[in-house]
């Protein structure tokens, strides 16, 4: 008994000490961040400690073949980047009282010179007006030599110089004498998948137009070239059209909450310039209460007992109404979004009211439909015929999959669930195994919180990793981050998705298993920083840590 007690006394002792130790921390920030490391992490570098000293003031950017004002203008966004990546404060109080005159890099035998000058290889024409598209090619190469072969950023088209600009500007990194340095470094880069979205929804919460442009800008930042415009919901309908003008005027929250037909132009200008598609949703049949605050012929009285009860449901795909209106609004949603994709939602969509309504259920007896599931295809199939008339690429939610709807080849499916049976991987595989085109966003809802720097857990996601064949993985086109509104406005928007949504960047860029989290989170320690420099409002990704601004 003796014994017994002294060894729960022990225990309780080694029990305590452990507790205390959990508590001993050193100083310093949790994870040290690099110094030009990029992100997302190239597919190619090598890097060398030869290293040239960069002069804001002297450097430029020098057009050796094609060009165009797209490329004039990136290069000019991307001088004031530089010009603002030199440090504010300094770092060291001993560098001001010592070594203010002091330039220790000269000593160094590494240091090869001030690089004052980029050269820019553009081979193939570019014009003011290019958009891109779902098959734009991002490929360039960057060079900055020690061997005298000159230092050279080329692409075959105006996009990979895009990113060539933006992995240039993230090599550079601030000395302690205020200056800024790049290494000798080659890349040959290119993205492991061609799309790499962000989903905003600006229906629960309607987000300001120079949000939209920050949050544009922060995809350029992480290479993201997606723009996903989740633009319409249940709960307004801020998108003011030009045939029906009532769909806004009625269902926005205010008449101040809404995107005029210039200010979508201008988000489609600003996203272009950087290489970033917008590809508007308009969701349907669901999700869709607020069009018929002007229009409620449009969607299901819903009943009770036998009569209305002043609910309503989704689209009434019985009426032929509907179709003649959908059809005018996508003639003309497809000549204001210039992408070659929509996305038609067709998500969530509740039976109740259906099942209560009396002519749905007449309808269905007339048309031998036994099942609302039928009655869901019926709706689907004439909406994607309508916009297949109109020459435009379709995008759905995955229930239209998995519902069993018999859908074209060419629909791609956006897979969002991880609790179904077998998750996202099961309804992945069986998507490609039917011959469709799939995007993951199920591991990447940015609206599910977690404590800490919870971007590893999306930096966990893989999205090959469904099994099947590799013709089936070779359907897997890429995927989107979400960010839902309803916990998000204009102020906390920005640092709920960055950093977090950097890591769903870096994943659909990058090689397969490119690097451990524990290295990607130095990286993402500078990368966040330096999005703060830039002006993005991007929260802490590790913990303890501090940046130099």
């Amino acid at each position: 008994m003796y014994v017994l007690r002294n060894i729960l006394l022990l225990l309780t002792f080694l029990g305590v000490i452990a507790q205390i130790a959990c508590y001993i921390v050193e100083p310093g920030p949790t994870v040290r961040a690099t110094k030009g490391a990029v992100w997302p992490k190239p597919q190619r570098q090598i890097s060398s400690d030869s290293f040239y000293i960069v002069r804001p003031q002297a450097f430029e950017f020098r057009v050796v073949a094609e060009n165009c004002d797209l490329l004039q203008n990136s290069l000019q966004r991307y001088l004031d980047i530089i010009n603002g990546s030199t440090v504010s404060q300094p770092i060291s109080k001993n560098l001001v009282q010592k070594r203010h005159y002091y330039k220790p890099w000269r000593a160094d035998k590494n240091f090869m010179g001030y690089l004052d000058t980029l050269d820019v290889l553009l081979t193939d024409p570019c014009k003011d007006i290019d958009l891109p598209t779902h098959e734009m090619k991002e490929q360039y190469i960057l060079n900055i030599t020690s061997e005298g072969t000159g230092t050279v950023l080329s692409a075959s088209t105006i996009w990979g110089i895009l990113r060539g600009l933006e992995t240039f500007s993230q090599l550079l990194h601030a000395t302690d004498e205020k200056a800024l340095q790049i290494n000798c470094t080659t890349i040959f880069d290119f993205p492991r998948f061609s799309h790499r979205g962000l989903l905003i929804d600006t229906s629960r919460h309607f987000i300001p137009m120079i949000k939209l442009f920050k949050t544009i800008d922060a995809m350029a930042y992480n290479k993201l070239n997606v723009f996903h415009w989740h633009i319409t919901d249940d709960q307004s309908f801020p998108y003011q059209s030009l045939k029906y003008p009532e769909l806004s005027e009625m269902g926005a929250y205010t008449s101040w909450y809404i995107y005029t037909p210039s200010d979508v132009q201008k988000i489609i200008r600003y996203a272009a310039a950087r290489g970033i598609r917008v590809v508007v949703e308009f969701d349907t049949p669901g999700h869709t209460r607020s069009w018929g605050e002007a229009f409620p012929d449009l969607l299901t009285p819903c009943y009770a007992n036998g009569v209305p009860n002043g609910q309503y449901g989704p689209m009434d795909p019985t009426k032929e109404s509907t179709y003649s209106f959908l059809q005018k609004f996508f003639e003309e949603v497809v000549k204001v979004f210039s992408d070659q994709y929509l996305h038609l939602g067709a998500d969530e969509v509740g039976y109740e009211c259906w099942e209560s309504n009396p002519d749905i259920k007449e309808y269905m007896e007339q048309h031998g439909l036994t099942s609302y599931r039928q009655l869901e295809d019926l709706f689907v199939q004439k909406l994607l015929d309508i916009v297949h008339n109109l020459k435009a690429k379709t995008i759905i939610w995955e229930e239209a999959f998995t519902n069993g709807l018999q859908l074209r080849n060419d629909t791609v499916v956006q897979v969002w669930k991880d609790w179904s049976i077998g998750g996202w991987k099961w309804t992945t595989y069986r998507a490609t195994r039917a011959g469709l085109q799939v995007l993951l966003s199920a591991c990447w809802y940015l609206d599910h919180l977690s404590n800490g720097g919870d971007w590893q857990k999306y930096y966990d996601c893989e999205p090959t990793d469904f099994g099947g064949s590799e013709q089936q993985k070779e359907l897997m086109k890429g995927g989107e981050a979400c960010m839902w509104a309803e916990v998000v406005n204009e102020n906390n928007i920005e640092s709920r998705v960055w950093p977090r949504a950097s890591a769903t960047a870096e994943k659909l860029w990058s090689a397969k298993d490119a690097e451990t989290k524990q290295e990607a989170a130095k990286r993402l320690e500078e990368h966040t920083c330096r999005m703060n420099k830039r002006g993005i409002q991007a929260q802490p990704p590790n913990s303890a840590g501090y940046c130099i601004l």
